[in-house]
């Protein structure tokens, strides 16, 4: 379950519009359908590529010529939530971020294993054929949880880590942590009051969502609420919630920890209960932001990532 197809950018990704694109760049995430991912902005308005079905976005200079990144999404994202971030990156790294197997515009399999350990395996069997070694894997939420299995399946895959508002141990409890150990999924979207509601679970201050683009959001989240559902039932309340908490002892590589304060999703106790049992870490706390910093605070992210790259 390798991305089968991908959209690479022949020079690096360019910012401009501030908000208004990273906002349309928000909507378009989710979106699905087949829609090609932009791979910049142009005053102030993403621009697409031509393709179909892509499954992974890539920006940059070849790999020889500069460090390697590879950015993993979490659950319900895609690789197009990296976008914000990989146009502030610049021209001094090749950036990779895919869609991870069963997700967006990646193949599933009908009752495949979509949980943390085996996506673990699955991203470290698709690291394995760039012919490149990563110089830091990022993972957000989910994607962070299946970065640190990975990192202690495979240090060399993942010399330096950066867990970014990542999931895989118990924090403080909060309303999203109750209603999903009630049997909830508080990213459930099959309206768009739904839909409404996810953006202003996770992100400070959310994106305005234009028509059509909120009814396609929609379509497609409804068409995938039974998908959900199952991944959540592992990795949210399961026997894989907190895989990554027992292991943390086995990360000896150094450590980016980069949570924002207001993140009403893995509330930000987890850095601290991540940072108490990894050998090597660092913490970052962004104020004004929620469970997104990669697409609210791209440019504060990319100074941490530059700053932790270069120690």
């Amino acid at each position: 379950m390798e991305p089968a197809t991908a959209t690479r950018a022949g020079s690096p990704l360019r910012a401009a519009g501030g908000r208004a694109c990273a906002a349309g760049l928000a909507a378009r995430a989710g979106a699905g359908g087949g829609i090609c991912a932009p791979t910049r902005c142009r005053r102030g308005r993403p621009v697409r590529n031509r393709c179909r079905r892509p499954s992974l976005v890539g920006a940059g200079v070849r790999p020889e010529r500069a460090p390697l990144v590879v950015l993993v999404h979490g659950f319900t994202g895609s690789k197009e939530n990296w976008l914000p971030l990989m146009a502030e990156l610049g021209d001094g790294f090749h950036v990779l971020a895919p869609d991870l197997a069963g997700w967006n515009e990646s193949s599933r399999v009908e009752g495949g294993d979509y949980g943390v350990v085996a996506q673990a395996a699955r991203l470290e069997a698709w690291l394995d054929t760039l012919g490149a070694r990563p110089v830091v894997l990022v993972g957000h939420s989910m994607g962070g949880h299946i970065g640190g299995l990975l990192a202690v399946r495979r240090p060399d895959l993942a010399p330096r880590l950066v867990l970014m508002s990542a999931a895989g141990v118990e924090f403080s409890e909060n309303d999203f942590a109750r209603l999903v150990l009630q049997g909830g999924n508080p990213f459930q979207v099959t309206s768009r009051e739904e839909l409404k509601r996810q953006l202003d679970l996770v992100f400070s201050d959310p994106p305005w969502v234009p028509w059509p683009v909120d009814a396609a959001m929609v379509r497609r989240r409804a068409a995938d609420a039974g998908f959900e559902s199952d991944v959540l039932d592992r990795v949210g309340r399961g026997p894989e919630a907190f895989a990554l908490q027992a292991q943390l002892g086995r990360i000896e590589q150094p450590t980016l920890l980069l949570w924002c304060r207001g993140d009403q999703v893995i509330d930000v106790s987890a850095a601290d209960i991540m940072a108490a049992g990894l050998p090597d870490s660092r913490k970052v706390v962004l104020e004004g932001c929620g469970h997104m910093p990669l697409m609210e605070e791209p440019r504060r992210v990319a100074a941490a990532l530059r700053a932790f790259i270069a120690e």
